[in-house]
């Protein structure tokens, strides 16, 4: 005769051959609404359908062929979350301590090692309301700045030749012959 332990661990593993446990399974697609849902293949080839739990404040939407890590609610294979989500074939290089959100496109947000932050994409747009501020000592650019609007400074503008105050100061004192200095002054 079976020990008492051996009987209740008997019976819980016959338990639970019944419930789901947690799996792994491979995007086939999305479906979009209030949340977004996923179609996902087991891997014993079984369609499954559920929905993808994220974060607060993040959203994204895997590609067909992301590995998902699938929890079937109260072991029922009928309402599955999918609670983690990953795709090697996307996935940034990233240093110990180092954090990045990234696409399949290449574009990505990289926090690197040094308090480097790496932004990497096409086009870069902003979009503020109100304004826009920089609080550094230098900003650098290594192409063109262009600007809609007005270009204002508190200090002075300088190029490759001298300031634009020493434009006005050479302006200022110039004369033509016995001519006076121009009025108004700059």
């Amino acid at each position: 005769m079976a020990s008492l332990p051996a009987l209740v661990r008997e019976q819980v593993d016959r338990a639970l051959r019944g419930v789901r446990q947690a799996f792994r399974a491979v995007g086939t697609r999305n479906t979009h609404g209030p949340s977004i849902g996923v179609q996902m293949e087991g891997l014993a080839g079984e369609t499954v359908a559920g929905e993808l739990a994220q974060h607060y404040g993040f959203t994204s939407a895997p590609l067909a062929g992301a590995e998902f890590i699938a929890l079937p609610i109260g072991g029922n294979s009928k309402h599955v979350v999918v609670i983690a989500t990953e795709d090697a074939r996307y996935r940034l290089k990233v240093k110990d301590g180092e954090v990045a959100i990234y696409s399949d496109e290449g574009d990505h947000v990289h926090l690197k090692r040094g308090r480097v932050i790496e932004v990497v994409t096409d086009t870069l747009l902003v979009k503020a309301s109100t304004k826009v501020r920089f609080e550094t000592p230098m900003i650098e650019t290594t192409g063109q700045v262009q600007a809609d609007g007005n270009i204002q400074s508190a200090a002075d503008v300088i190029d490759q030749v001298r300031s634009m105050q020493a434009d006005r100061e050479i302006y200022n004192t110039h004369k033509h012959g016995n001519s006076p200095t121009p009025t108004p002054e700059q």
